[in-house]
């Protein structure tokens, strides 16, 4: 590795070879660290999925014409027909959403009921307003209520908090803006709201949602028990943001963890019968609820082994430690599955392969099997409002085709439709191929601007903000593929080919958002040929898209 980085640069310093720093990517020899990655997409068949009914079907193929006919909902569905308040909908119609997509009037009714539900759609398909608009709105309804309850009484009302678990900061200061853009008829916010991530310490005064990292909300909670029994009992409505990241890789752990501590606390809310006030207290018997809380965290651990053995389907929390117990210690752990349940828990993704138990669809289906799934017509498919071509390269024509499509000239309509502002994304898998690609443009003449992890946190928010404001070529990793909602982006490049079905489908999910159309060009070479071809079949046929041709496809020939 150090060899080849060593090597890159080597490149990079010599200008003549301009396009040497595209043969360590493409090469089939390369370090199995940059080949494409085996992951796999298969079409979710849940019980409980629920698609969009017939008042929000989505458009048959005459009407994607226009694009905008797959995106909203038919025009007799109003906010106030998904059974929201006219608070809400004044707030959704003063930002200039007066029509809900059909993943938002398909999400809504069923984040309304209460229910656990996973919402599992297409990029730019309107899936944070599908959670944030009701719970707000469930939000607002909960303190109008307890304020009229307590206006006759003396004390301060319970407050009820709304938790947005993200994977990093950029996607938390983005569902902040998105949360507070909603404001009463006088200008004031609906909730409050704040981020809690990266360099921002916990407010001294608990907003109605906490935005925040799994990482940030245990280094609050761990410090101090009572702390996080308190906060715990606090949380009525948990969303999970880019589930299938959080629930996979360096997050599972964490993730996994909170869970088990908000489930748990469910569960000795459920068992206690008292108020949250009386309850957070008084001691039950000869065991706290702060000692309870603290053996069902250890013990709850167990879940996160997902190992479904028969003798746990009887008691939702055992005793790993075969120790000799009190009766009322061994009562305690046996604390069964059908509790009362005091929380509900939203799972958001754009990508959400179920097989496997170990997949985050498989871990979801586990935890959570009563949970309502409302799926997207496109998820894992191509989006009939993107135009996709598709130029194989060698090394001799790789920097001239990225150039050219740097450079392709968009119909004056197009520009119309994205504000008037040229925006376009250039993916590239690694730093060093980022830096290199935009080295390649500058010496072109073309100006661009850089987004990968080596930048500063600063230096990526102002580049975002440049970027809306101004346009113009963003080269980036993957960093950028996920989370970040630059609206009306014309154009996206894969100067790399993705190293993913998963990858892949974020990365063109930065274009054709909200019912706009878009242009993905995908650059690729022999080494890359079977996840593209795997891809370019699953586009013709509707079907989701693979890591590999199907059998049907092998068949086919």
């Amino acid at each position: 590795m150090i060899v080849t980085r060593s090597a890159l640069m080597l490149h990079l310093q010599n200008p003549p070879i301009r396009y040497h720093f595209f043969s360590h990517f493409l090469n089939p020899t390369f370090p199995s660290v940059f080949k494409p990655r085996p992951f796999s997409l298969t079409t979710l068949r849940q019980t409980h999925a629920r698609p969009f009914v017939s008042a929000v079907a989505s458009a048959s193929s005459s009407q994607v014409s226009n694009g905008r006919d797959t995106f909203f909902a038919e025009e007799n569905v109003s906010w106030t027909a998904l059974g929201l308040s006219d608070t809400i909908s004044r707030a959704l119609s003063d930002i200039g959403l007066n029509r809900p997509s059909l993943v938002q009037a398909s999400s809504v009714p069923s984040v309304m009921s209460g229910k656990d539900v996973v919402i599992a759609a297409e990029t730019g398909s309107g899936k944070t307003y599908s959670y944030l608009v009701p719970l707000i709105d469930k939000l607002r309804d909960a303190q109008e209520h307890s304020l009229h309850a307590m206006s006759d009484q003396e004390g301060t009302p319970t407050q009820k908090v709304l938790l947005i678990l993200c994977p990093n900061v950029q996607l938390c200061e983005q569902v902040v803006r998105m949360a507070s853009s909603l404001r009463r008829d006088d200008g004031e916010a609906i909730v409050s709201v704040a981020a809690i991530c990266g360099r921002q310490g916990w407010p001294i005064r608990e907003p109605d949602v906490i935005v925040t990292t799994p990482a940030a909300l245990l280094n609050y909670v761990d410090l101090d028990r009572t702390r996080r029994m308190q906060f715990m009992r606090g949380v009525k409505y948990v969303v999970f943001d880019e589930a299938d990241m959080l629930l996979c890789g360096s997050f599972q752990n964490k993730v996994i963890r909170l869970i088990n501590l908000l489930r748990f606390d469910e569960k000795v809310l459920s068992r206690s019968k008292k108020s949250v006030a009386e309850f957070s207290m008084k001691p039950e018997s000869s065991l706290s609820s702060e000692d309870a809380f603290e053996e069902g965290e250890d013990e709850l651990q167990i879940e996160a082994t997902l190992e479904e053995d028969d003798t746990d389907k009887e008691d939702d929390i055992v005793d790993i430690n075969n120790e000799d117990t009190s009766v009322k210690q061994r009562d305690w752990r046996r604390v069964r599955k059908t509790y009362e349940r005091s929380k509900q828990y939203v799972f958001v993704a754009a990508t959400l392969p179920v097989n496997g138990k170990k997949t985050a669809g498989g871990i979801l289906k586990y935890m959570f099997p009563d949970a309502e799934w409302v799926c997207g017509n496109y998820l894992h498919c191509h989006n009939p409002r993107l135009e996709q071509k598709w130029i194989e390269v060698t090394v001799d024509t790789q920097v001239d085709e990225l150039i050219k499509a740097v450079n392709h000239s968009f119909r004056s309509e197009d520009l119309v439709n994205a504000g008037g502002i040229h925006r376009t994304m250039v993916f590239a898998n690694t730093v060093e191929a980022v830096e290199a690609v935009a080295k390649i443009l500058l010496r072109s003449g073309i100006e661009c601007s850089r987004y990968h992890k080596n930048c500063t946190l600063e230096e990526r928010a102002q580049t975002l903000v440049d970027f809306h404001d101004k346009g113009g070529v963003l080269v980036c990793t993957d960093a950028a593929a996920r989370g970040v909602d630059i609206p009306n982006v014309l154009h996206v490049i894969q100067a790399d080919f993705a190293t993913s079905a998963v990858d892949f489908l974020h990365r063109v999910g930065r274009t054709a958002r909200a019912g706009q159309i878009g242009l993905v060009t995908s650059m690729y070479t022999e080494s890359n040929r079977e996840l593209v071809d795997a891809v370019r079949w699953a586009e013709k046929r509707g079907q989701p898209v693979e890591k590999k041709l199907p059998q049907q496809a092998q068949e086919e020939g």
